[in-house]
This record gives structure tokens, sequence and C-alpha cells, in this order.
């Protein structure tokens, strides 16, 4: 009984440890498939992709006889070509416009130049016309010399700011001329040449006789005894005679003879002494 006991457990031990090992066993086969299974799988996409990196590694490296490879700086081989044959033409262009413009700006220069010759010349041509023309002397007017009218001594002065006593009128009173001492019919000449404007018989200097000359000026001689020698609008010259000296001046009827003279310019009577010779 013991002995079909210990063979009964022996039996079911080893068909426990049967059903375990295959049960192990169907495990790992099933483990081992789906492994498998995986892994093919995984190669055959690993496969797709190396594949299809292949080909797009491919299309992407270029051939190298291909003429449109691009440059390291992101140009093709024509684009550098075009370039550079660019860049001659343009070194070619700029040497010819650079030649072109030293041409024109020395052939500016050389007309400024001319220019300023031709300036420097006109100039100096005119410096030398201004320089004989103002060399060129100019006629130049003749100036007024007064001559004495009649020989003799001054015996009255000019007094046109300060007064002479009269003796004729006894009172102190201005004198716009000179009184010339001279013996009665003493010949009066013209102080200077001009023209006869007036005879006339002035009521306080006698006869009178005014003569117009150049730049406004005038000389009178009164006093005379007479003025037969000339005519009013006559021209007369410098040392001509016009009268003769006499007392016939009412202001200076207590004087002894003489002529009496006025220089007048502009209206204004001035100091005949100052311009006479």
């Amino acid at each position: 009984m013991r002995r079909e006991g210990r063979q009964r457990n022996t039996d079911n031990g080893f068909r426990n440890l049967m059903f375990w090992s295959g049960g192990v066993l169907l495990v790992a086969v099933i483990a081992f498939g789906i492994t498998f299974a995986v892994y093919s799988n995984k190669v055959k996409e690993d496969s797709r992709s190396s594949t299809l990196n292949s080909g797009k590694i491919a299309e992407l490296v270029p051939n190298l006889n291909d003429t449109s490879v691009s440059s390291s700086i992101g140009k093709t081989v024509n684009e550098m070509q075009n370039s550079l044959e660019n860049n001659t033409n343009n070194i070619e262009n700029n040497t010819v416009n650079n030649t072109t413009s030293n041409t024109a700006n020395n052939t500016t220069s050389n007309n400024i130049s001319s220019n300023t010759s031709k300036n420097t010349t006109t100039t100096k041509t005119n410096q030398n016309a201004n320089t004989t023309t103002a060399e060129t002397p100019k006629e130049t007017k003749k100036e007024l010399s007064f001559k004495m009218p009649v020989e003799g001594e001054v015996v009255k002065e000019f007094a046109k700011d300060n007064l002479l006593y009269s003796e004729t009128l006894k009172e102190w009173m201005t004198h716009l001329g000179i009184d010339i001492k001279a013996e009665k019919t003493s010949v009066v000449k013209a102080a200077e040449t001009g023209i006869i404007k007036s005879i006339k018989n002035d009521p306080r200097y006698g006869l009178t006789v005014v003569i117009e000359h150049e730049d406004g000026y005038k000389t009178v001689y009164s006093n005379l005894q007479t003025a037969e020698f000339v005519s009013e609008g006559e021209k007369i010259s410098q040392g001509q005679t016009i009268g003769t000296v006499g007392t016939t001046a009412v202001f200076e009827i207590s004087d002894d003879p003489h002529l009496h003279f006025e220089i007048i310019k502009d209206g204004e009577y001035l100091d005949p002494s100052i311009y006479l010779k």
C-alpha cells in the first residue's frame, strides 16, 4: 500500500513537472513567436526606412557632373560664371567711364584754363585801356584869375560882417566892395573875361557896369565917369577898357575919386582883396 502510494505520488509529481515544463515551453514559444514577429516588422520598417532614406539621399545628393551644383556660398556654377562675367563687364565699363570722365574733366579743365586765360587777358586789356584813359589828360577848366581893374591904393576895405564909418552919410554901415583910389578919368579895365550884363546909373553908387563871368561870378564897377567903351551883351576880354574913374556915387560923394569894385558869386558878396592879383 505504501509502495503504491509512493508510486502514485511519484507519478503525480512527474505529471506536474511535465505540465509545468510544457506550460513554460509553450510560453517560451509564444514569447519567441511574438518577439520574432515584432523583430521582423521592425526589420522591414528599418529596411523601408533605409530604402526611403537612400532614395531621398540619392535625390538630395547632387550629380557631380551637373553644372547646377550649388557652391559653398549658395550660388550655382553658372551663377558664379555669370557673376564673374558681370564683374568683368562692370570693371571694363567702369574703366571706360573713368577714362571718359577723366577726358571730360581734362577738357573742362582745359576750357576753364582757356577761359581764365582769356578773362585775364581781357582784364589786363581793360586795365591797360583804363590806365591809358586815366593817363590821358582831361581838359581842365581854366580857373578864374581876377586882376586889378585900375591902378591905385585900396582906401576902403570890404566890410560885410562889420561896419565902416561913412564920411558922406556920417554913420556906420556895411561896405560890400573895396574902394580903389585913382585919379579922375583913370582907365578902368575888365578884371576877367566875360560879357557885359548891364550898364546903369545906380542911385547910390552912380554909373555902374556889371560883367558876368564863368562859374556864377560877377564883377561890379561903380562910381564911373564914363562907360562909353562897351555896350550891353558885348563879350570882352580880361584887361579890356570898360570906362573911367569918376565921382558919381551919391553915397561916397565926400570921398576922393575912386573905383568902387565888387565880386559876387551866386548872389554872395566876396572880399575882392582875396581874389585880385
